[in-house]
């Protein structure tokens, strides 16, 4: 893209220049687990708060962040799953939303993604289902 063709953040004023590692995709872990994650039928990966926001359908069932620096995957799972995860070392429940399935997972380099996916599956089927009996409710 041109960069007289950047799209610009939507807000007020003139708009800002989308961050480089927005274009890119991410930089470091974060590329690699939006390339494979991306490829994932329905999931849908968009900024937000900082983090990266990993969808299925209108639910949020992961997050990491956006800054090279911060390295904790966040997960939501199925209560059964949580509980499976948090025996597993390096596995810590969320500092806030631990009550809510939420789990955090250190990811230090591209070497630590393909540990992470094994949750991220569960944790997108988990979302499938709820989405599916929202939108079987009236």
């Amino acid at each position: 893209m041109k960069p007289s063709q950047r799209r610009r953040v939507r807000g007020v004023g003139r708009g800002r220049k989308t961050r480089r590692a927005l274009e890119r995709g991410g930089t470091g872990p974060a590329r690699a687990l939006n390339a494979v994650l991306g490829r994932w039928d329905g999931v849908r990966i968009t900024p937000m708060f900082g983090r990266w926001g990993y969808f299925r359908g209108e639910h949020l069932f992961a997050c990491f962040p956006l800054r090279e620096r911060d390295r904790d995957l966040w997960i939501r799972l199925a209560p059964a799953d949580q509980t499976r995860a948090l025996r597993e070392p390096g596995v810590r429940p969320h500092r806030r939303f631990a009550g809510r399935g939420w789990i955090e997972l250190v990811i230090e380099s591209e070497a630590d993604v393909p540990r992470a996916l094994g949750w991220l599956r569960r944790a997108g089927a988990a979302a499938a289902r709820r989405d599916e009996r929202e939108a079987g409710e009236p």
